[in-house]
């Protein structure tokens, strides 16, 4: 798990790309607020999951919100879950 990630937050969902090197997790904070954080993946990072953005700053009454707003910021994602069905 990443520094930007609190330990104090509970991940719900996390959504990688076909290629299994970018991921966004959305996460749901002690306080009842949730977020997002989008991720990368490189061999030269020793395959450890790095954060690309800071929308994990960014607070959400619900799940659905941010998971719209991660939607709407990761220009990958949206095409992930259409593809997932």
């Amino acid at each position: 798990m990443s520094a930007r990630i609190d330990p104090s937050w509970t991940v719900l969902d996390s959504v990688e790309n076909t290629e299994h090197d970018r991921c966004v997790d959305l996460f749901r904070r002690a306080d009842g607020s949730f977020g997002f954080e989008e991720f990368r993946r490189d061999v030269e990072d020793g395959g450890l999951w790095t954060p690309v953005a800071w929308y994990a700053d960014a607070e959400y009454p619900t799940l659905e919100a941010a998971r719209l707003a991660a939607r709407g910021a990761v220009g990958w994602l949206a095409a992930e879950w259409l593809a997932a069905g």
